[in-house]
């Protein structure tokens, strides 16, 4: 007995070299599936980790005030079509212009997207704060207008503003809580590499309120307007940012075209407020 026991086991027992060599030839599908699928996933993971979320940002409302609309509906502008100051700053220029702008006193945030600059831009406002914009083709574009048009947790004063439909009244608001608010929102004509802000209107508002009245700015603006100097950064504002704008006016209002009134370089920060202008430089093109 103890004998056919013994046969029994043994004809039972596992072959450890046949098994041996069966899975070092065939492995089995699961072992197939472990071997190829660890190292994907790992791939995945790792790749996963390395690149950004891409943002969302609200829609544009006023798509047909860009610039790439108002080149196809304005003849006066077909000109500029393909302009230089229509595509991104090289990464030598854009690191120049950062650079300089924080040697000279402004926080910038530097961003890839209209996505991030939408979250970012949001991120600097605290709740409760008064919010005003200058006219911005690039707040439109990156759906900031549209949000404050919403529920924001802010006091919108350029709503406030607009809700005034007498023209004498409604001005003496753009002077008085129009350009003392919290903060003030707006983008810039021109951006130098030696870290200079240059911007123009019309009726002086938006001057004013970027100059001194409002307690914070933010600039938020595409790499497209960065410029050499000075003069370039005058130069893109009356032959380029002008002819744009002076399309856009044709269509919103109906006039013969814009006008340069007040021009305004920023050379440094306010020495008694250093922090008071904030500059979201977007790496893309946005505005004109």
């Amino acid at each position: 007995m103890p004998s056919l026991i013994k046969k029994i086991k043994n004809a039972f027992k596992p072959d450890t070299k046949k098994s041996s060599t069966k899975k070092a030839i065939a492995p089995t599908s699961a072992a197939v599936t472990t071997a190829v699928t660890a190292p994907i996933a790992t791939v995945v993971a790792s790749t996963t980790a390395q690149t950004p979320r891409a943002l969302s940002h609200p829609e544009n409302t006023h798509v047909n005030h860009t610039f790439a609309a108002l080149v196809k509906s304005d003849a006066q502008l077909a000109a500029l079509a393909d302009h230089h100051y229509t595509k991104p700053a090289n990464a030598e220029c854009v690191d120049a212009a950062k650079a300089a702008l924080e040697a000279n006193g402004f926080k910038v945030h530097l961003v890839n997207s209209c996505g991030e600059a939408f979250e970012t831009l949001k991120g600097l406002i605290p709740a409760g704060a008064s919010v005003n914009n200058a006219h911005s083709t690039t707040l439109e574009e990156i759906g900031f207008i549209t949000y404050l048009k919403g529920e924001t947790g802010w006091s919108n004063v350029h709503a406030q503003i607009l809700a005034e439909k007498d023209m004498a009244k409604q001005a003496e608001l753009r002077r008085t809580i129009g350009t003392t608010v919290d903060y003030y929102l707006t983008s810039m004509s021109a951006v130098t590499e030696d870290g200079k802000l240059a911007h123009a209107d019309l009726s002086g508002s938006k001057v004013g309120g970027v100059a001194f009245g409002a307690a914070n700015v933010i600039v938020v603006v595409g790499t497209n307007k960065i410029v050499k100097d000075e003069d370039e950064a005058w130069k893109r504002t009356n032959e380029f940012a002008l002819a744009a704008e002076s399309a856009r006016a044709r269509d919103a209002y109906g006039v013969p075209a814009s006008a340069i009134v007040n021009y305004e370089v920023i050379r440094k920060a306010n020495p008694f407020n250093p922090n008071r202008i904030q500059v979201v430089l977007v790496n893309d093109t946005l505005g004109f």
